[in-house]
Order: C-alpha cells, then sequence, then structure tokens
C-alpha cells in the first residue's frame, strides 16, 4: 500500500551520473509500495545501449528520446522515476516532469562520482568516453551545478543507499 506520496504525483530522482538515483530510487519505490522507472533502462530496451544510441544516432537523438519519455511519464503517476543525469536540466523534460512531481537531487563530490561511474561494475558512460575522464566528470559538474541547484539536494556521500533513502523522504515528509 502506498505511502505517503499521492497516486497523482510522481518522485523524480535526478543528479549527475554515479550519484545513486537508480538503487536509491528502487529502495524508495519498494518503501512507499510505487512502481518503478529508470529512464535510462527504457530508453534502452526500446533503443539499445546508450553508448550505442550515442554512437548510432548522437547525443541530440538520445535526448530526444528522453524528451518523448518524459512526456510519456507525465501522464502516470504514483511513481518513482530515476532520471538520466542531465534529463531534469532539459527545460522540455522539467516542464513535463516537475509539474506532476516531487523532484529529489542526489548529490556527490567529483572524486565518488568519478570512482562509482567508472568502477569496475559500472556501465559504459558515453560523456566519459575520451583520455581524461576525471577532468571530464569536473568540467560536466561544474556546467550542470546552476541546473541541479533548482532541486531540493540529498548528499548522498557517506551513506548507504538506505541512509539516502531516509534522508529523501525525510526531505519530503514521507
Amino acid at each position: 500500500m502506498r505511502v505517503g506520496l499521492a497516486a497523482e504525483r510522481n518522485l523524480v530522482l535526478t543528479g549527475f551520473m554515479g550519484t545513486g538515483k537508480t538503487t536509491v530510487g528502487r529502495i524508495l519505490a519498494d518503501r512507499l509500495g510505487c512502481g518503478f522507472v529508470d529512464t535510462d533502462d527504457v530508453i534502452e530496451s526500446r533503443a539499445g545501449p546508450i553508448h550505442e544510441v550515442f554512437e548510432r544516432d548522437g547525443e541530440e537523438a538520445f535526448r530526444e528520446m528522453e524528451r518523448d519519455l518524459a512526456r510519456e511519464l507525465a501522464d502516470r503517476g504514483g511513481l518513482v522515476i530515476a532520471t538520466g543525469g542531465r534529463m531534469m536540466l532539459d527545460p522540455e523534460c522539467a516542464a513535463c516532469l516537475e509539474p506532476v512531481s516531487d523532484v529529489v537531487c542526489l548529490t556527490a563530490d567529483a572524486g565518488t562520482v568519478l570512482q562509482r561511474a567508472t568502477g569496475p561494475d559500472a556501465v559504459r558512460r558515453p560523456l566519459l568516453d575520451g583520455p581524461d575522464a576525471s577532468t571530464r566528470v569536473r568540467q560536466l559538474m561544474v556546467e550542470r551545478a546552476a541546473g541541479y541547484a533548482r532541486f531540493a539536494p540529498v548528499d548522498t556521500e557517506g551513506r548507504s543507499p538506505d541512509e539516502v533513502a531516509d534522508a529523501a523522504m525525510s526531505l519530503l515528509g514521507l
């Protein structure tokens, strides 16, 4: 049974890659009795691995897939949605999802993000392809900082996924 999240609203987790959106999102969906959607997983199920979409069709095609999915999800409620790292920074995606969602931004420092995003269990990240992933992470974090600052933050540093889920629920009064 759903506890605390109105049936017509969603809980969106945004933030930089490697901040734990998918892991924490699954925990929150379970706790709240909600459906869970990982936007990257949906796109991969429709178009193939994200790195292949970037290689085959380009980043803009991927971003258009995110916009289409945001429009689709805006018509649903009672979901916990883990977004791709840049999805909620896109004005069209945000305009679709923000009115029907509570949005929380998971944060971590650049070193932690780099460790999580490039570790042995990490998925391939097209935006980090290149000779210096560390510099790229820092550059992207600076570029996105103002966009992420619009959303209620939950720091993931030194916290387990369950502790991050606790902090998100507390922030939202759930």
